[in-house]
């Protein structure tokens, strides 16, 4: 395993992430969960993502369950806040009362005392941005968090929430959590930019493209059963990709990973970590040797003429539009 600074920081995490949005807690058993994470362990993963929302909060207790046990100095342990956790007007959003339950909460249900990185599931426009910064100082100064962060935050966003920080002298964000892969990058065009210039480094998930990008839908034929397509809780976010222009470029990237020695799914994952702004990948799974193949990807470098065929055979079916964001509806 390789591993890289968060942003400007002096935390470091390792390359490849393991994220449980879809698995733990809802598609994948808790035995088979905590295998995955016993995999990722072996494998020399040390930073897991997670989020108090996942699987209404159960994902966090089977991570929490998982872990227990691992040194914790080893670990960096990331959840995030934002998404309803309740039924009350107060269960949600980044107030102060919601963000300091629901750390309580996460804490509780992790079997920890701190988070390494705390995150804003999204951007709240119904709470003061100062009320959110000066709350997520505060967990900081207590102890409870030690690093703060964001999840699909805008390049203006992120700029509003520094310019506040700098100003009354709170703990500034040093990671932003945003879709990307290489037919997805929207980021490329404004939030990179601001965030190397600040210091802020990228977790990104969904590097295969919620499992597009393994090549195993194929044009013209229905997805397989069982698949990431034909699950409900995750079928919403993968069927931008789900056309015959964009599967059938993707299988003309086999050749690409051959010639590399490399699995679809490796490629992929290494294609992300090219980008210097990118600190860490989010991979996700629901069988052990999906982690241990992922995590191959770790320190693979491809030269200029590989992204270059790369970018010859996806061409005008990537998503580059730096005005567009993941749905309000969806919470990776």
């Amino acid at each position: 395993m390789e591993f890289r600074h968060l942003g400007r920081s002096g935390l470091k995490v390792s390359e490849i992430s393991y994220g449980n949005w879809l698995t733990h807690g809802s598609q994948v058993e808790e035995e088979a969960a905590k295998q995955c994470v016993q995999a990722a362990l072996d494998e020399g993963v040390t930073t897991f993502d997670t989020a108090d929302v996942y699987a209404g909060t159960k994902a966090e207790e089977v991570l929490g369950r998982a872990l227990k046990g691992v040194r914790r100095e080893s670990l960096e342990i990331f959840t995030k806040v934002y998404w309803p956790t309740g039924p009350g007007q107060n269960d949600r959003g980044l107030s102060r009362k919601h963000i300091t339950e629901s750390i309580h909460g996460s804490l509780r249900r992790l079997q920890t005392d701190y988070v390494d990185l705390y995150q804003a599931h999204r951007f709240d426009h119904e709470t003061p941005l100062e009320e959110t910064l000066k709350t997520f100082d505060d967990l900081v100064r207590q102890g409870k968090v030690l690093y703060v962060g964001v999840s699909e935050w805008n390049a203006e966003q992120i700029a509003q929430a520094l310019k506040i920080a700098d100003e009354m002298g709170f703990d500034r964000i040093v990671s932003n959590q945003p879709q990307y892969s290489m037919l997805w990058r929207v980021i490329e065009g404004e939030v990179v930019p601001l965030c190397e210039r600040e210091g802020i480094g990228q977790i990104v998930w969904s590097p295969i493209a919620q499992g597009v990008l393994t090549g195993k839908y194929l044009p013209g034929q229905q997805p397989p059963e069982g698949s990431r397509a034909t699950d409900p809780s995750g079928s919403g976010m993968i069927a931008r990709f789900m056309n015959d222009d964009v599967l059938s470029r993707v299988q003309e990237l086999k050749p690409i990973a051959a010639d590399l020695g490399l699995s679809m799914a490796q490629l992929a994952v290494a294609w992300v970590l090219q980008n210097p702004n990118v600190s860490s990948a989010i991979i996700g799974a629901s069988r052990p040797e999906q982690v241990r193949d992922n995590v191959k990807a770790a320190g693979v470098k491809l030269d200029a003429e590989v992204l270059k065929r790369i970018d010859d055979v996806l061409g005008s079916v990537v998503e580059r539009d730096p005005g567009k964001t993941v749905s309000p509806a969806k919470r990776p």
